[in-house]
C-alpha cells in the first residue's frame, strides 16, 4: 500500500504538472513561450513538508502573505533555496524584517512603505527587488495604488537606491463576468507597457491566480500566483 507521504508527493506532482500544462496551453493560444511565465506557488497555510514536495517537483518560486508563517517555513526549508516573494499587505513596522527574508516584495503600494524598505535594505547592505501593487476597481479591503498615480510613485522611488522596481502586481476585484475581469487585466497590461517604454528594467507583470491565471496569461502576465490548484482548498 502506498504510504501517506508517497501519496502526498504523487498528488503534488500531478497538481504541478496539471498547472504547468494549463500555462502552456494558455501561452499556445496567444503565441507565447511558456518559459516567459513564472509560476509562483502560494503557500499560505500550507505545511512546510507539503511545500517541500512542491519544490521537489519543480516549483522554485514561493509566495507568502504572512510574515511569521513565512519565517517558520523558511526555518524548516533552510536546506532549500527557492525565490521567496512577499505577496501580502506589508505593515510598515514589519518592513525591516521582510527585507531580511524575502527576495521580492511584491506588494509595495505607497512611498512611505518604500522608504521603510529602503531604510532596512540600506542598513543591511542589500539591494531589493520590488513590485508595485496596483488597485484595480474600488473593491473594499483591497490594497494598491490607483493606476493613475503609478507613474509618480515609480518616479519618486528613483530616490531610493537600494530598491529596484522590477514589476507590477494586482489582485483584480471579483467581477460578475469574464469579460469584465479580462478588461482589468488589459488595463494593467497597458500601464505595464507604458512604464516599460521608458523603464525596461520593469520586466514582470504579476497577475492571475488559481481561478483566472489562464486569462491573465492570455493578456500578458509574466507571473501567476497559484495556491489552491497546487495545494488544495484552504
Amino acid at each position: 500500500m502506498e504510504s501517506a507521504a508517497a501519496l502526498q508527493q504523487s498528488q503534488v506532482s500531478a497538481a504541478v504538472h496539471a498547472v504547468r500544462s494549463r500555462i502552456a496551453a494558455a501561452c499556445e493560444r496567444v503565441g507565447r513561450n511558456p518559459r516567459e511565465v513564472t509560476l509562483v506557488g502560494v503557500t499560505k497555510t500550507v505545511p512546510a513538508e507539503r511545500v517541500r514536495d512542491a519544490l521537489d517537483h519543480g516549483i522554485s518560486h514561493l509566495g507568502e502573505s504572512r510574515l511569521q508563517e513565512a519565517i517558520d517555513k523558511m526555518r524548516v526549508l533552510s536546506d532549500r533555496a527557492p525565490t521567496w516573494h512577499f505577496i501580502g499587505h506589508l505593515q510598515g513596522n514589519k518592513a525591516r524584517r521582510a527585507v531580511e527574508l524575502f527576495d521580492v516584495i511584491a506588494s509595495v503600494d505607497s512611498l512611505e512603505l518604500a522608504e521603510r524598505l529602503e531604510a532596512g535594505a540600506e542598513e543591511i547592505g542589500r539591494e531589493l527587488r520590488i513590485h508595485v501593487q496596483v488597485k484595480l476597481g474600488d473593491e473594499p479591503g483591497k490594497h494598491g495604488i490607483a493606476i493613475e498615480s503609478l507613474p509618480d510613485l515609480v518616479t519618486a522611488m528613483d530616490a531610493l537606491p537600494s530598491l529596484t522596481v522590477v514589476g507590477l502586481m494586482a489582485i483584480p476585484p471579483r467581477r460578475p463576468d469574464a469579460a469584465s475581469s479580462r478588461a482589468d487585466f488589459r488595463l494593467l497590461k497597458r500601464a505595464f507597457d507604458d512604464l516599460r517604454a521608458v523603464r525596461p528594467e520593469i520586466e514582470h507583470l504579476s497577475m492571475g491566480m488559481s481561478s483566472d491565471f489562464e486569462m491573465a496569461i492570455e493578456e500578458g502576465a509574466t507571473e501567476v500566483r497559484v495556491g489552491t490548484l497546487l495545494f488544495g482548498a484552504r
